[in-house]
C-alpha cells in the first residue's frame, strides 16, 4: 500500500474514533446531561431532617417545668470502617480499627465486640453497606466524645427528646410526649399549636469515604422552633402542695385526692395538686392511666356540703333570707312534693338561723331555704355560678360535671341539689365558687395559661380576665361571713385554725358511686374556703377520696390548714386586723 493510501486509512480511522467521541460527548453533554448530573448529585448528595424545637411549659416566675433537649442517633459506615489518621497537637496518628470501635464502644456503653460484630455483620449481608445504627438517642456529653474522636465513618442525626426538669412536680398538668414527640397528655396536648416545631431540611455532599464535604451545606428549608406556654402555676408552691396532699392520702388511705388553690381577685390558678400523680420522665412507673392525668379537671363527683355554699349565696342574692332568717330543722323533713330528707345523724328539732344550718350542715334546714327559690332560679344561680360547663382553664379532658335542666329533676333531685346531690362538679367548679362569693359576687375566669410566648416576645392566646357578676356584693359578703361562723364554730374548728388570720370555710362529705348507678360504701370528703376573710385572697380547696382510715371531713382540715398557711406567708398576706363577725345560729 502506497503512503498516501495509508495517510489516507489513517485519517479515515481518526476521523471515525473523533466521531464516535463526539457523538459520546454530546450524548453526555448535551442529551443526557441532567439526568447524569442528577444521578452523580444523588450519589454525592445528601438530605437530612433540621429539627425545629418544640417550645417549653414554664411556670408564672419562669421555671421550666417541660423543655426540649437535643439527642442524637449514633451510626457509622461500615464499607467505610477503616484506619485513619487523627491529628493530635498537630501530630498525626495512625489509628487502627480496633481502637476507634473500642472508643465508640466506651462512650456508648456497649461491649467493644458488639461494635465490631455490627461492621462484620452488615459488610457480611451486604458489602456495600454505608449504615449502621449504633445507639439512639444518646446525650449531648457522649455526642461531644464522640464528636471528639474525629472518626470519619461515624455519623450523628439530630433526635429531639422532651426533659421535665422538675419531675413530678406539676406533671398532673404539664403531661407528656410519646418517645416519637407526639403529645399525649395535659398541657402539652391542650397547648400543642402554640408548643409545636416545624422541621426544616438541608443537604450536604459527601466524599466517596461517606465523609462531608467542607462548606457544602445547603439549607433548604429552614427549621420553626414552637413557642412557650406560660402558666399560672407557682412550681415552688406547687411541689409543697402536692407533698402536703400525698402525705395526708397516704396517712389515711385514700384512693386519690386533690387540692386547688387559686387567687381570689384574677381566678388564677397557683397550684393544682393530685394524687396520685405521674412523673412524666418515667411515664410508665405510674401504671393506672387514670393517675397520669388531673382528676382536679377531669374527675367530676358530687360535691356534698361544700354546695350548701351556693345555695345560702342565691337565697340572699334573691332576698327571700337573711343571715339570721330562722328554721326548725329537724332530723327528717318531708316536704309535699313527696321527697324525703334527712341529716347525716339522728337529732332533735333544731332551732336554726341560715348561719346554724351550715355551722350545723343540716340537709333539712338547707332544704327550707333553699325551697323559698323555684327549681328554676336555683337552676339559672348554679349555672351562672359555672356549674355544669367547663371552666374557661382549657385542660384537655376537662369534665364539665353534671347538671340536669329543672325540668328534668324528679322529687328528690328538687331537694338534693340544694346540698350537692343529684348533680356532680369538679374541684375546679367547686374552687370557682368560693371564688365567686369570696370576690364579691363576681365570678373570673378559671385561668391556668396565661398565653402563649413567641420568640420576640409577643404574647398572644391570652384569657379573658373580665368578670361576671353572679350575687350581688351584699349577698356575697354575708355568704362569706356565715362561712365565717362556720370555720369558727363547727366541729374542726381546733383542726383548721390558722393563727393570725380569720378565714372561711365549708366541709362536704359525699357518698361516690360504684360505677353501677348506685353509690359504693365509700365517701369523699372535702373542705373548701377562702382567706383572709376580711379581704379574701386566696381560695384552697381540697378533697380525699375514700380516706379509709378516716372517712370524714377530719381528714381534709389539716390539708387545708397546712396549705392556706403555707399560701398566705408565702405570698405575704396581710394578718386580719378587725373582729370577725358574730353572727347567731340559733333561735
Amino acid at each position: 500500500m502506497s503512503s498516501k493510501r495509508r495517510i489516507a486509512a489513517t485519517v479515515v480511522v481518526l476521523v471515525a474514533i473523533i466521531g464516535v467521541f463526539v457523538v459520546r460527548l454530546v450524548d453526555i453533554q448535551v442529551v443526557r446531561a441532567d439526568t447524569l448530573s442528577a444521578d452523580s448529585l444523588g450519589n454525592r448528595s445528601v438530605e437530612r431532617t433540621v429539627y425545629g424545637s418544640r417550645g417549653e411549659i414554664l411556670d408564672a416566675n419562669g421555671v421550666v417545668l417541660a423543655g426540649t433537649v437535643m439527642r442524637y442517633d449514633v451510626a457509622l459506615s461500615p464499607k467505610n470502617a477503616s484506619p485513619f489518621t487523627r491529628t493530635v497537637d498537630g501530630v498525626e496518628t495512625s489509628i487502627p480499627l480496633a481502637q476507634s470501635v473500642a472508643e465508640i464502644a466506651a462512650v456508648v456503653g456497649l461491649p467493644t465486640e458488639k461494635v465490631q460484630a455490627l461492621i462484620s455483620e452488615s459488610l457480611a449481608d451486604n458489602p456495600k453497606s454505608d449504615y449502621a445504627l449504633v445507639a439512639r438517642q444518646v446525650g449531648v456529653d457522649a455526642f461531644r466524645a464522640l464528636s471528639a474522636l474525629d472518626i470519619p465513618w461515624l455519623t450523628f442525626q439530630q433526635n429531639p427528646g422532651r426533659v421535665y426538669p422538675n419531675g413530678a412536680v406539676a406533671g398532673n398538668l404539664v403531661g407528656f410526649v410519646s418517645s416519637a414527640g407526639e403529645a399525649q397528655a395535659g398541657l402539652e396536648v391542650g397547648q400543642d399549636s402554640c408548643l409545636a416545631s416545624s422541621n426544616g431540611s438541608e443537604t450536604y455532599e459527601r466524599g466517596a469515604d461517606g465523609v462531608r464535604l467542607p462548606e457544602s451545606t445547603v439549607t433548604t428549608e429552614p427549621p420553626v422552633d414552637g413557642s412557650d406556654v406560660i402558666t399560672t402555676i407557682d412550681s415552688d408552691l406547687q411541689f409543697f402542695v402536692q407533698q402536703v396532699l400525698a402525705e395526708q392520702a397516704q396517712k389515711t388511705g385514700a384512693a386519690w385526692g386533690n387540692v386547688v388553690v387559686q387567687e381570689v381577685k384574677t381566678g388564677k390558678l397557683v397550684a393544682v395538686a393530685d394524687y396520685p400523680s405521674v412523673d412524666p420522665n418515667d411515664v410508665s412507673a405510674t401504671t393506672n392511666p387514670d393517675d397520669r392525668g388531673s382528676r382536679a379537671f377531669t374527675a367530676s363527683y358530687e360535691p356534698g356540703s361544700t354546695f350548701k355554699a351556693l345555695t345560702a349565696a342565691s337565697v340572699l342574692d334573691a332576698g327571700v333570707a337573711t343571715p339570721e332568717s330562722e328554721v326548725v330543722a329537724p332530723f327528717r323533713y318531708l316536704p309535699a312534693n313527696g321527697a324525703n330528707i334527712n341529716d347525716s345523724s339522728a337529732h332533735g328539732d333544731l332551732r336554726l338561723t341560715l348561719t346554724g344550718v351550715l355551722i350545723e350542715s343540716s340537709n333539712t334546714g338547707t332544704s327550707q331555704f333553699g325551697e323559698r327559690l323555684t327549681d328554676q332560679q336555683r337552676y339559672d344561680y348554679m349555672t351562672k355560678f359555672g356549674v355544669g360547663t367547663e371552666t374557661e382553664s382549657g385542660f384537655p379532658g376537662e369534665d364539665p360535671g353534671i347538671l340536669h335542666p329543672a325540668d328534668k329533676w324528679d322529687n328528690q333531685t328538687e331537694y338534693a341539689t340544694m346540698f350537692g346531690q343529684g348533680l356532680t362538679t369538679t374541684a375546679l367548679q367547686v374552687s370557682s365558687i368560693y371564688q365567686t362569693i369570696a370576690n364579691g359576687g363576681v365570678r373570673m375566669p378559671v385561668q391556668l395559661v396565661s398565653g402563649c410566648r413567641a420568640a420576640n416576645g409577643t404574647l398572644t392566646d391570652v384569657p379573658a380576665a373580665e368578670g361576671t357578676q353572679v350575687v350581688s356584693a351584699e349577698a356575697a359578703r354575708d355568704t362569706a361571713d356565715i362561712l365565717e361562723m362556720v370555720y369558727q364554730k363547727a366541729w374542726l374548728a381546733d383542726t383548721w385554725e390558722i393563727p393570725g388570720y380569720r378565714a372561711a370555710a365549708k366541709t362536704g362529705t359525699a357518698q361516690m358511686p360504684d360505677g353501677n348507678g348506685g353509690y359504693s360504701k365509700g365517701y369523699l370528703v372535702s373542705v373548701s374556703g377562702f382567706a383572709p376573710a376580711d379581704d379574701p385572697q386566696y381560695v384552697v380547696s381540697v378533697s380525699l377520696a375514700d380516706p379509709v382510715n378516716m372517712n370524714s371531713s377530719a381528714a381534709s382540715a389539716p390539708v387545708f390548714q397546712e396549705v392556706m398557711s403555707q399560701v398566705l406567708k408565702k405570698y405575704r398576706a396581710v394578718p386580719s386586723g378587725a373582729a370577725a363577725p358574730d353572727l347567731p345560729d340559733t333561735w
